[in-house]
């Protein structure tokens, strides 16, 4: 049974970070609290089970993160400008789902640049989509984490945030195989989301 989950870590540990999302999404209260206990645990299993790629340097992952994060976050405000268009009520689900889950405080933003999105790349990209090239092209494991980690961000009840998220993982995925840099796509992960909570929110 060990030799089998060495093998297929991904038939456990898909089902439980969908698990950890669904349960860190259920209580408002205290999503914060849920969602860094999730993240810190899946990224432990994905620290432990792979290796994170670090192959560029620091300048240059600087440079890349600004340019990427700002293109992933241009892509997420020009879908946005997109649903507006559409006959739906998207702007008031839109300012619902960002009152009740966006970062608010000093501590949220120091969680998320230190434990979630560091959290979120080193498990979806650094070890999700490595373990699916097991089985997949490389290709098809970029899709196919992206697509998990969209749902697994659709536990949220945001149809538009799930579509966000897979084609940040879309990205962020083919990114990493192009330059194999963790810290390349921490930089962009934390360059969109300072720029769609702080410098130019959705409105």
């Amino acid at each position: 049974m060990l030799n089998l989950y060495k093998k297929h870590q991904l038939i456990l540990l898909i089902p439980i970070a969908f698990a950890l999302y669904s349960l860190a999404f259920q209580d408002t209260a205290i999503f914060w609290y849920m969602y860094t206990f999730a993240i810190l645990v899946l990224m432990s299993f994905a620290i432990m089970s792979i290796k994170i790629f670090d192959e560029m340097v620091t300048w240059k992952s600087l440079i890349y993160g600004l340019g990427y994060g700002t293109l992933i976050y241009a892509i997420i405000a020009g879908g946005f400008q997109f649903f507006k268009l559409l006959p739906f009520n998207f702007e008031a689900s839109t300012s619902s789902f960002l009152s009740t889950f966006a970062p608010a405080s000093i501590w949220h933003f120091l969680l998320l640049m230190f434990v979630i999105v560091p959290g979120e790349e080193i498990f979806w990209r650094g070890f999700v989509q490595q373990k699916l090239k097991q089985y997949f092209p490389m290709s098809y494991s970029v899709l196919i984490s992206s697509l998990l980690f969209g749902l697994a961000l659709g536990f949220g009840g945001f149809v538009p945030g799930m579509l966000a998220g897979i084609v940040t993982g879309l990205i962020l995925g083919s990114l990493y195989e192009w330059k194999k840099s963790m810290p390349l796509l921490i930089i962009a992960h934390l360059v969109m989301l300072v720029l769609l909570f702080l410098v130019m929110p959705l409105s």
